[in-house]
């Protein structure tokens, strides 16, 4: 009996982790291998579809012509992930889809992309956690999303408050990892209110062959790895309100008002002679550091038939990857330098590119109200929300902000929704030099079951 209390207690906190805002779904697509439940594979399938209205950097092409805007649609993410509980100790994850197919690429067709797995990994619970006791602890092994850092770094992706994440909270995203992922051995749990999450893992290796100078201030970091030494990482949380679960890794991002939850977190990844620098001839090795400071809140709020909810998330990173490293990325992005410009050219790149990570500080905050609805079962439940951005990256002599506005309209929680957002970035033509703002308008539509 103790053992299907604590596998039913398991199974009520994963629903719970996806089912923000919604009850109708339950556990969702369960398959029970006995009469108990007690062994059984979940499955959780999801797709988001992106249209965009964009303006391109300056210098932009599309396919062969010159473009200063683009409309399109595209699959921002084509997921499905399963994981089964072999015995009340032993699960195993996988995680497998497909990201960003767009109409074309400047590198080539878009059609038929490859479905890969982002996630697969076996995982055994050494202290079970149970009610009654404070301390628990699993451990695990593979391809895994433990990376530490932040809170954001190990989001969920079914339950953005904004439309998407701001990327640089994954800072090695396909360049060290396989989309945010290293292979490794991880160790979570909890004692009480705190959580802990922390891991060792070999980074994908990179090979970029840093540019020789004379002058050591214009060195510039790249990421040469040469042969792979082991990464650290961790995650660490204090929960003063309500806990959450910590069956998968993968951290809410709003739960419109069906917790009561107040965290405070801080983590770190760091990486020994990942990067390289060259001054006359002679190259450097150097550690990549990574550490950050977060707090997360979401409560409802006012007169509980009302159903309204407040969430905010804001986090500080403080990024070194070596002296001026910058990472230029734009999401899905279609443009590609046009040869026959003649003006300035954004220092980023074509398209909708950004100077998105590097070494210094970077400061995100986004806050969203759940706005009030009485009605038991409504048509739609609307979230309007905004994001702030703060850079100061030591390759560039100014620092940079930029916004995000939009609401999400939900019609069965987070399960089925429209997101709509206005996003601008900064538009460098020299290091000290921003000419403007470029804008994107986004329309979301996804499911999720």
């Amino acid at each position: 009996m103790k053992r299907i209390i604590l596998l039913a207690g398991l199974l009520f906190f994963a629903a719970e982790g996806y089912s923000q805002g919604s009850t109708d779904y339950g556990s969702g697509l369960k398959v029970n291998f006995n009469e108990d439940g007690s062994k059984y594979m979940r499955f959780i399938a999801w797709n988001q579809i992106w249209f965009r209205s964009s303006d391109m950097n300056p210098g932009t092409m599309i396919a062969d012509e010159p473009a200063t805007t683009n409309t399109d649609i595209g699959n921002r993410r084509l997921r499905m992930l399963a994981y089964a509980q072999i015995s009340k100790r032993y699960m195993i994850v996988t995680h497998f889809g497909i990201n960003n197919q767009t109409f074309t690429s400047p590198t080539g067709s878009t059609k038929k992309p490859g479905m890969f797995f982002h996630d697969a990994w076996n995982e055994y619970a050494v202290v079970l956690p149970e009610a009654g006791k404070k301390f628990s602890l699993s451990l695990g092994g593979g391809l895994h999303y433990y990376m530490g850092l932040s809170r954001m770094t190990m989001a969920s992706t079914l339950n953005f408050l904004t439309i998407d994440a701001p990327i640089f909270n994954w800072p090695l995203i396909d360049n060290a990892d396989q989309f945010a992922r290293q292979v490794g051995l991880f160790a979570k749990g909890k004692y009480g209110k705190f959580e802990y999450r922390m891991s060792i893992n070999k980074p994908f290796g990179t090979n970029t062959a840093p540019v020789d100078v004379t002058n050591a201030d214009n060195a510039v970091a790249v990421d040469n790895s040469g042969n792979t030494r082991w990464s650290k990482a961790g995650y660490f949380e204090y929960q003063f309100l309500e806990q959450e679960s910590n069956l998968l890794p993968y951290k809410v991002g709003s739960y419109l008002g069906t917790k009561k939850v107040f965290n405070l977190g801080a983590g770190f990844y760091t990486a020994p002679d990942a990067t390289r620098t060259s001054v006359n001839s002679v190259v450097q090795k150097h550690d990549i550091k990574l550490f950050s400071a977060d707090a997360f809140l979401d409560l409802p709020l006012g007169a509980k038939e009302k159903k309204m909810a407040l969430t905010a998330y804001s986090v500080l990173y403080d990024y070194d990857f070596g002296p001026n490293y910058l990472r230029n990325i734009g999401i899905m992005n279609v443009g590609a330098a046009d040869p026959s410009f003649t003006g300035d050219r954004a220092l980023a790149g074509a398209g909708n590119t950004q100077p998105m990570i590097g070494t210094g500080t970077i400061w995100y905050t986004q806050a969203g109200f759940l706005l009030p609805c009485k009605a038991e079962k409504p048509v739609v439940r609307i979230q309007p929300f905004g994001a702030y951005t703060y850079k100061k990256f030591e390759a560039l002599e100014k620092s940079s902000s930029q916004f995000d506005i939009g609401a999400n309209f939900f019609l069965d929680g987070h399960h089925a929704k429209i997101t709509t957002q206005y996003s601008t970035r900064p538009v460098y033509i020299a290091k000290d030099n921003i000419d403007g703002m470029k804008g994107d308008f986004l329309v979301q539509l996804q499911i999720y079951l």
